[in-house]
C-alpha cells in the first residue's frame, strides 16, 4: 500500500476508538483552568518527539492557543540542555526529569508526562518524585501496557499500536485539552468560583495541606470474628470429642472488616470501609470497634443478623469452627451519597467474602466508575471482578476451582497457567496467584510471569488472615504510587511478616511494623562447584532424586546487593541453581572494551562462594543459549528488567522445548553494575581535582 494511504488509514482506525478516551480531556481542561488561575503549575515532560510535544504544551498555556488570556505557569522538563545534561552526567539519565520535578514541584500541582511507548523509565521515576512532593500525575500513552500509566494517578491511552499516531493524536489530545481549558477559564462564574476557592485556601494552613493522606477505601462483607481459647484435659463421656474448659474470648471485625482494620495500622493512609451491617448488637460492636481503629465505615443496610465465625482453640490450634448468621442475604439499598467515597479514593480494595456487598448493583456500579486503581480479592462464592482492575489476588486453590484447572504440574507452573486464564476472563491488568509459604505468581501482559518468594516456611504458624493482609498490603502500596510488581513484592513481604509474627492475635495487639524481609533461601555452600562438568553433574545428582534444577546467568562484574536479591530469590523455585556466567569475552562484546572490571576467574569464585549458589558455568556466547541446551534447567530465571508487561524473554521460547519455565523474580531498584561504575568514576574525577 501506498504510504500516504497506509498512515492515514491507521489514523482513521485509531479515531473511532479516541473518541471514546477522548471526553476524559474535558475534565483534564477543567482542572487545569481551576488550578493554573490560582497559581498552580504544571510539570510537563516527555523523550524524543514527546519532548517536542511537551514544550508545545507548555507555550500553548503560558502564551495562548486562540484568544488572548492571563499566561498560566507551564514548565517543560526538556528544553534546558544545560539541566539535562549535568543531571545525565551525575546521575544517570533515569533522573534526568525526577529531579527537576523535586524542584519545581509543589503540593497540588499536576505533572503530565507523554509516551508513545509507555515503558519510559526516567517518566516512571518522574511520576514517583511528583507523588512524594504531594503532586497529582497524568499521563498520555499508547495502546497495551504501560508502566508508566500505572505509576499514574490517570491515563489517557491513545488506542493505536503504530507510535507515530500515537504521537499524532497525543498532540490532538494537548490541542483539545488547551480548548477545555479556555473554555472554562471564559465561563462567567469563574472568576467568582476562584477568588471563593483561593478565600477557603487561604484559610487552611500550609501544614494542614502537606499532611493530608491518600485514602484507601475497602469494599466487601464484614463478619465478627469470635476466638474462644481454652484448655482441653479430658473427652466426654457422652460423645468421642474433647472438652474445652474456656480461658478467654477475643472479639474482632473479620472478611472486610479485618482486611480494613490491618491497612488501618498504616501511618500513611487513610481508611474507609463500605460495608453492609445488621441492625442487631453484633453489628453494633462491629462499628464501634471499627471507628476505635480509626476506619470509617459507609454501611449499607443487612437484612437478618450479623455473620460470625466462631474458632474454638486450645494452644493455638483449631479445633472446631462454629458459623452463625444463615444464608447470605442481599444488602438493602445504599442511602444516597454512600457510595460516593469511591470517587475520591486513591485505591479501593474489594474484599470479597461471598456474602453480597461486591455483587450489589449500585456499588459494581460505582466501582465500574471509580479511576483509582482496584485490587480485588475474590471469593468463590462471590461475582468476578468488574472489568479493568489493576490486579486481582486469588489464592493457589481458588484459581484451580474459578478455571476448572486439573492442577497438574507444578505449583508454580499450574500458578502460571491459572493466573493468565483468570487475567484474559476477568479482563484484569494483573493477577497474582498466591501460594501460601510458596510466595505469589504475578501474571501480566506478558507470557512469563513475576515469582515472588515468600522466603522459609512459618512452620506451624496461624495463617487466618494472611490473605487479608496480603491484599490490604498491595492496596496500600499501589496507593503510595508503586506499580503493580512493586505492590506484590510490597504483599508478599507483608503477608510473611504477619504469618511469622504470630498472625492476626499478634497483628491487632501490637501497632503496625515495617514487613520484615524474605528470610533467604539456599543451602550450605560446600565445595566450589566450577565448570560444564561439575555444573552437568549437579543437575543429573538433582534430577536422580526428581528434584527442580534452576539457572539464572548475568555478568556479575561487580556483585552488589541487586545480584544478591536476584539469585537468593532463584535459589528458592528449586533444589539447585546453577549460574550461567559471561565469559570475559562475551563481556567485552556486549559491554565495551574497559569490562569486565574483574576476571571470569574472580567471578566465578566469588559466586561460587555463596551459600544460595550451587555452580557455576562461564559460556564465551553473547547469549547463553548454547549452555541452557545441555543443561536444560526446569526453572530459567531472570532479574526484574522484564516485569510490568515488558518484551518476551529472549530464552524463553529455548527453554519451552524441553518444558522447562522461565520466570522472572524481583530485583533492588537502583543497584546496577553500570551505575557503580560510573558513581566510582565520578568520585574519583572529583577526589583528583580537589
Amino acid at each position: 500500500m501506498d504510504p500516504i494511504e497506509a498512515h492515514l488509514a491507521g489514523l482513521g482506525a485509531a479515531l473511532g476508538p479516541y473518541r471514546t478516551v477522548a471526553p476524559r480531556l474535558a475534565d483534564w481542561g477543567a482542572e487545569l483552568a481551576s488550578h493554573l488561575s490560582r497559581g498552580g503549575r504544571l510539570l510537563v515532560a516527555g523523550n524524543g518527539g514527546s519532548a517536542a510535544e511537551a514544550q508545545h504544551l507548555a507555550a500553548e498555556l503560558v502564551g495562548k492557543l486562540r484568544e488572548d488570556r492571563m499566561p498560566l505557569s507551564a514548565i517543560a522538563l526538556t528544553p534546558d540542555s544545560s539541566a539535562v545534561t549535568a543531571i545525565s552526567n551525575d546521575y544517570g539519565f533515569d533522573e534526568v526529569f525526577a529531579r527537576q520535578v523535586r524542584a519545581h514541584g509543589r503540593p497540588g500541582d499536576v505533572l503530565l508526562v507523554l509516551s508513545t511507548s509507555g515503558r519510559s523509565p526516567n517518566l516512571v521515576a518522574a511520576v514517583r518524585a511528583a507523588k512524594e512532593c504531594g503532586m497529582r500525575s497524568w499521563a498520555m500513552v499508547g495502546a497495551g501496557p504501560s508502566p508508566v500509566g500505572d505509576a499514574c494517578d490517570e491515563v489517557l491511552h491513545c488506542p493505536s499500536p503504530d507510535s507515530q499516531v500515537v504521537q499524532e493524536l497525543h498532540l490532538v489530545s494537548v490541542h483539545l485539552m488547551c480548548e477545555y481549558l479556555d473554555l472554562a477559564l471564559a465561563k462567567p462564574d469563574h472568576a467568582l468560583s476562584t477568588r471563593q476557592e483561593t478565600t477557603t485556601k487561604e484559610a487552611t494552613t500550609d501544614e494542614e495541606e502537606h499532611v493530608s493522606k491518600p485514602l484507601l477505601v475497602v469494599v466487601g462483607d464484614t463478619l465478627l470474628d469470635r476466638d474462644v481459647d481454652g484448655e482441653v484435659h479430658r473427652i466426654a463421656p457422652d460423645a468421642p470429642a474433647p472438652v474445652l474448659d474456656e480461658r478467654a474470648v477475643r472479639e474482632r471485625p473479620g472478611g472486610a472488616g479485618l482486611a480494613a482494620l490491618l491497612a488501618a495500622g498504616s501511618a500513611d493512609c487513610d481508611v474507609a470501609l463500605v460495608t453492609a451491617l445488621a441492625a442487631d448488637a453484633d453489628g453494633a460492636a462491629l462499628s464501634e470497634m471499627l471507628t476505635a481503629a480509626g476506619v470509617t465505615t459507609y454501611a449499607l443496610p443487612l437484612p437478618g443478623a450479623t455473620p460470625q465465625k466462631i474458632r474454638l482453640r486450645a494452644r493455638g490450634q483449631v479445633l472446631l469452627r462454629l458459623d452463625r448468621g444463615g444464608a447470605a442475604q442481599p444488602p438493602g439499598d445504599a442511602p444516597d451519597g454512600l457510595l460516593d467515597v469511591l470517587g475520591t479514593a486513591t485505591a479501593i480494595l474489594v474484599s470479597d467474602y461471598g456474602r453480597g456487598v461486591a455483587a450489589h448493583p449500585a456499588v459494581r456500579a460505582a466501582l465500574e466508575k471509580a479511576s483509582a486503581p482496584i485490587v480485588w480479592d475474590p471469593h468463590p462464592n462471590g461475582p468476578p471482578p468488574v472489568p479493568g482492575v489493576a490486579l486481582v489476588t486469588p489464592n493457589l486453590a481458588e484459581a484451580v476451582k474459578v478455571t476448572g484447572d486439573a492442577a497438574h504440574g507444578t505449583t508454580l507452573s499450574t500458578a502460571q497457567r491459572t493466573g493468565h486464564r483468570l487475567k484474559d476472563r476477568w479482563r484484569a491488568r494483573a493477577v497474582a496467584v498466591t501460594c501460601g509459604s510458596d510466595g505469589a505468581v504475578l501474571c501480566q501482559a506478558g507470557p512469563t510471569p513475576l515469582v515472588v518468594p515468600a522466603g522459609a516456611d512459618a512452620g506451624e504458624a496461624d495463617t487466618c488472615g494472611a490473605g487479608d493482609r496480603f491484599a490490604a498490603a498491595a492496596a496500600l502500596s499501589l496507593a503510595g504510587g508503586s506499580l503493580v510488581s512493586e505492590a506484590v513484592q510490597d504483599a508478599v513481604a507483608a503477608a510473611t511478616s504477619y504469618v511469622r509474627t504470630g498472625g492476626v492475635t499478634a497483628a491487632l495487639a501490637r501497632p503496625a511494623a515495617e514487613p520484615a524481609v524474605a528470610a533467604p533461601g539456599g543451602t550450605t555452600a560446600g565445595e566450589e562447584r566450577i565448570g560444564a562438568d561439575a555444573a552437568g553433574r549437579l543437575a543429573a545428582e538433582v534430577r536422580e532424586r526428581n528434584g527442580v534444577v534452576v539457572a539464572t546467568g548475568g555478568c556479575f562484574d561487580l556483585l552488589h546487593t541487586g545480584h544478591l536479591a536476584t539469585l537468593r530469590a532463584a535459589r528458592q523455585l528449586g533444589d539447585c541453581l546453577i549460574v550461567c556466567l559471561n565469559s570475559d569475552d562475551s563481556v567485552r562484546g556486549l559491554k565495551g572494551p574497559d569490562r569486565p572490571l574483574n576476571s571470569q576467574a574472580d567471578r566465578a569464585r566469588l559466586l561460587a562462594a555463596l551459600d544460595c549458589v550451587d555452580a557455576v558455568v562461564v559460556f564465551d556466547e553473547p547469549t547463553p543459549e548454547a549452555v541452557l541446551s545441555w543443561l536444560r534447567p526446569d526453572v530459567w530465571v531472570k532479574g526484574g528488567d522484564y516485569a510490568d508487561g515488558g518484551p518476551t524473554l529472549p530464552e524463553a521460547e529455548l527453554v519451552k522445548r524441553w518444558n522447562g519455565q522461565t520466570v522472572i523474580v524481583p530485583y533492588l531498584d537502583g543497584r546496577s553494575t553500570t551505575q557503580t561504575i560510573a558513581a566510582a568514576r565520578v568520585a574519583a574525577t572529583t577526589n583528583s581535582g580537589r
